[in-house]
C-alpha cells in the first residue's frame, strides 16, 4: 500500500487542533500524565496529538476532548443546524418531518 500524501491544509489543522487542545489542558492545569489516563491514552500519543500529528486516530482527540470536558462544544461545532447557511439549506432540502424534528 503507498503512502499518501497529507494535504498542506491538513497538516496545519492538525497542528492547531493539537495546539488548541494542549492550551485547554495547560489553563486547566492538568498535566499531561493526568490527561493521558482519563483519556485511557498513552502519554506518547498525547504528545503526539498535541505536536499535530496528523496521523493520530479521530477516537484519540475525541478521548482527549472528553477528558478535557470540551467534546460536547466540539460536537456541537461541527452542527451544521447552529449555521445560518446549514439552517436556509435545511428549510429548502430536507423533508419538514425532518426539519422539524430538531
Amino acid at each position: 500500500m503507498s503512502e499518501k500524501t497529507v494535504p498542506a491544509r491538513v497538516v496545519a489543522a492538525a497542528a492547531d487542533v493539537g495546539s488548541h487542545l494542549a492550551a485547554t489542558r495547560k489553563l486547566q492545569r492538568l498535566t499531561a500524565q493526568q490527561v493521558s489516563e482519563r483519556a485511557d491514552i498513552s502519554r506518547g500519543t498525547l504528545r503526539r496529538l498535541e505536536h499535530g500529528e496528523p496521523t493520530v486516530s479521530f477516537e484519540i482527540v475525541l478521548r482527549v476532548a472528553r477528558a478535557l470536558g470540551v467534546l460536547d462544544s466540539l460536537v456541537a461545532s461541527l452542527d451544521p443546524f447552529e449555521t445560518d447557511f446549514g439552517r436556509a439549506q435545511a428549510e429548502v432540502a430536507l423533508p419538514k418531518r425532518v426539519r422539524h424534528g430538531r
